[in-house]
């Protein structure tokens, strides 16, 4: 595996609408764990003047497929397993390491992130990456194994910090001695933020989660809000609001606004009819279909409305004695 050219490989990834949905955890860890949290700094290196038949030891003693060379901490280049059968090759094994090392490398700089590395892992042939700091002084190497590590060790401890929270989450309703117990959860949508459109029913979804709601009910409420907030979107002069109540036995979701209100409340409730502008069905929203998928997962819903004042919607789900928030 010859490790040459330069390091200038930053190919830039366009990620649509549907592919920015599967986005995984494992994903977001790319970009946000750095090169130096995931690297290995323990680097066995060899020196410029290193016989060939010592690299061979060293290779096989350390279990290792490649090493660079620096001279001091100055970086020179590489020796990898392609330059070593070179060699072996032409059974010159009493040459120096120089004269078979790849001068032209790439590397990566300590500061960037896992991504950028794994961007010339995919684009390369490379097996390893030469670490390197701002004054270009060798501080590691990193493999595709490195951060497979990194990103393990990092998802270990997003699990356990989950853990922590859902396990005081899910305390919630039992810990507090009350007649009546619950929790208000607020957000504010505004108008024609389509960056930020299903966030709160995300909020919300992992809140239910946390509290330990089984994933069928959090994702009925997850679909019912998700659509209250597109509508609030959408259609709202000024946006509008979101509240959820969440009691042991049933989640009471308001969304509302103050205008500009519903001329025809019947009309509206018919699957396939909506109000959205040509512009707004070009995004790919304003099917119709949002009020009906509320329905479809609320036990109760209500739909109040007066032209030019404002609209609101409630919606209420049931939570079965085996699904109530506790911790049985």
């Amino acid at each position: 595996m010859t490790e040459n050219t330069n390091s200038n490989t930053s190919n830039k990834v366009l990620i649509n609408e549907q592919a920015a949905e599967n986005v995984t955890r494992v994903d977001e860890l790319a970009y946000e764990l750095s090169v130096k949290e995931v690297m290995t700094s323990d680097v066995k290196v060899l020196s410029p003047d290193m016989k060939m038949i010592d690299v061979v030891n060293l290779f096989r003693r350390e279990r290792i497929s490649g090493a660079p060379l620096v001279d001091g901490n100055q970086l020179l280049g590489i020796i990898s397993m392609e330059d070593l059968i070179r060699c072996l090759c032409k059974s010159d094994l009493q040459s120096k390491a120089s004269k078979y090392m790849t001068k032209d490398i790439f590397t990566v700089n300590e500061h960037e992130h896992a991504i950028e590395a794994l961007k010339i892992f995919v684009n390369t042939k490379v097996g390893r990456l030469p670490v390197i700091n701002k004054n270009n002084e060798l501080i590691g190497i990193i493999t595709k194994g490195d951060i497979t590590r990194g990103v393990l060790k990092a998802l270990e401890k997003d699990y356990h910090e989950e853990e922590i929270i859902r396990y005081r989450a899910s305390h919630l309703f039992e810990d507090i001695e009350s007649g009546r117990t619950s929790l208000v959860l607020r957000y504010r949508i505004k108008p024609r933020d389509f960056t930020q459109g299903g966030a709160a029913s995300s909020y919300i979804k992992r809140a239910l989660l946390r509290l330990g709601a089984k994933p069928e009910i959090a994702r009925r409420c997850g679909i019912a809000i998700y659509e209250a907030e597109m509508n609030l979107i959408i259609h709202a002069t000024n946006g509008g609001f979101i509240r959820v109540e969440i009691e042991p036995q049933q989640i009471s979701i308001n969304a509302y606004d103050n205008g500009p209100g519903i001329d025809d409340i019947d009309l509206a409730l018919k699957p396939g009819f909506s109000t959205a502008d040509e512009k707004i069905r070009e995004m790919g929203f304003g099917a119709g279909m949002g009020l009906a998928n509320i329905s479809r997962c609320a036990d109760n819903m209500l739909l109040e409305s007066q032209p030019t004042k404002g609209t609101m919607l409630k919606i209420v789900i049931n939570l079965k004695d085996e699904d109530a928030l506790s911790e049985n």
